[in-house]
């Protein structure tokens, strides 16, 4: 199975090849480049997108039209990623449930999100950005992305101490860390239930947002030995049962690291890219 970082350097070249000079991005020109077509129709309930190549030897890409546009986005780019990393469909699992997703799958989700975003347009709009949950959805309009998508990178990308964490079901399944916290030894164990008192347990319980909280660092991180004020911003999508949270550290005020500390595997820790299938927030301000 290749890398995320193979994943993201094949990407980045096939858009290289695709020229996008303006954001959102074109999927049909994604399309193109592959000899591809995008079609839409009413598939099931369930169901994103199929391809496949006709007697002419033209793709043809599938997607459901009953889902919403920036799903329908990402189930492009998806499908494109398949025939350029040359990895077979498998949809024995539900798109939407991120612990349950195939390795293939997710694979091609790292590889439609660096289409919707590319680095070159979004690094700087992420460093021109406040840390909140708001931020993010704003930069989602901005290039027609998810929510979901848009957050995983922007944490990715950040220049902050910081995490995006999805929930589901009252428990992490996913966390992008900005490289600052991966330095941090910042880690965030997959499965672990959200913290009893968090403002992320709370509006999953039906408390409503309103705006960034402190948090307790040692309530998310595992073995977490640096003093230093932690925030959290988050949303809940009751639809799916699923909690996104925002995490950053105040840089100036994060103590440096105690010596010898427990090393970790970080494979133990491997982030997974995430689909595109979930919708945005109104606007909430940080401080």
């Amino acid at each position: 199975m290749i890398d995320e970082l193979d994943i993201a350097m094949k990407a980045r070249e096939f858009i290289r090849l695709c020229g996008p000079s303006a954001v959102p991005v074109s999927v049909d020109a994604y399309a193109a480049q592959i000899g591809g077509q995008v079609l839409k129709e009413t598939l099931g309930e369930n169901e994103d997108a199929w391809s496949f190549r006709d007697s002419a030897g033209r793709y043809r890409i599938c997607v459901n039209c009953t889902h919403n546009a920036r799903r329908q986005r990402f189930s492009v780019c998806h499908e494109v990623a398949h025939v350029v990393l040359g990895i077979p469909s498998d949809h024995t699992a539900p798109s939407w449930s991120y612990s349950r997703r195939p390795p293939g799958e997710i694979a091609c989700d790292v590889f439609a999100a660096e289409l919707l975003l590319p680095y070159q347009q979004f690094k700087p709009r992420v460093d021109g950005s406040d840390l909140s949950i708001a931020a993010i959805g704003s930069l989602a309009d901005e290039f027609d992305a998810s929510l979901i998508s848009t957050g995983s990178r922007f944490a990715t990308f950040s220049r902050e101490i910081c995490a995006l964490i999805v929930s589901e079901g009252g428990k992490v399944r996913y966390s992008a860390r900005s490289a600052r916290l991966r330095e941090a030894r910042g880690w965030i164990r997959p499965g672990f239930p959200l913290p009893t008192d968090s403002f992320s347990a709370r509006i999953r319980a039906g408390e409503r947002p309103s705006g960034r909280e402190d948090a307790d660092p040692d309530s998310w991180f595992e073995d977490w030995a640096r003093d230093g004020a932690l925030f959290e911003d988050a949303l809940h999508l009751s639809q799916w049962d699923q909690t996104l949270t925002l995490l950053w550290f105040d840089d100036e005020g994060l103590a440096a690291p105690v010596p010898e500390r427990k090393q970790w595997d970080d494979d133990a820790y491997l982030l997974r890219e995430l689909d595109g299938i979930l919708p945005w927030p109104s606007g909430k301000k940080r401080r």
